[in-house]
């Protein structure tokens, strides 16, 4: 994921959307303009509000998927990457693995 974190770090990461848009770019085989695309639609926004560090603080907030600062009340690590899967239909291995286990254990 090394080339696509290294053309999403102007956008902020975790702080806005790049995170999210590196994941797009790899998982998805999408162009930098497209996996915003795609992050914007999956998060109801314009491309533009990506890299609005406030306005992705909101959303961020809104749907649970991590801050960059972690704050009492919302998701950090795992449950914020589930979250992520979830909403941009992302297949995470950590989280699958985590599923995978919880679903064994609890049959």
């Amino acid at each position: 994921m090394d080339l696509p974190y290294k053309s999403c770090f102007g956008m902020g990461g975790i702080r806005t959307a790049g995170d999210l848009v590196a994941r797009a770019q790899m998982e998805k085989k999408l162009r930098i303009h497209e996996a915003k695309a795609y992050v914007a639609k999956k998060l109801g926004v314009d491309a533009m509000t990506l890299s609005d560090e406030y306005a992705m603080t909101e959303i961020r907030k809104k749907f649970d998927i991590g801050l960059i600062i972690a704050l009492t009340g919302y998701a950090k690590g795992l449950a914020a990457k589930a979250r992520i899967a979830r909403l941009c239909d992302f297949k995470i291995n950590s989280v699958t693995k985590l599923f995978e286990k919880t679903s064994v254990n609890s049959a």
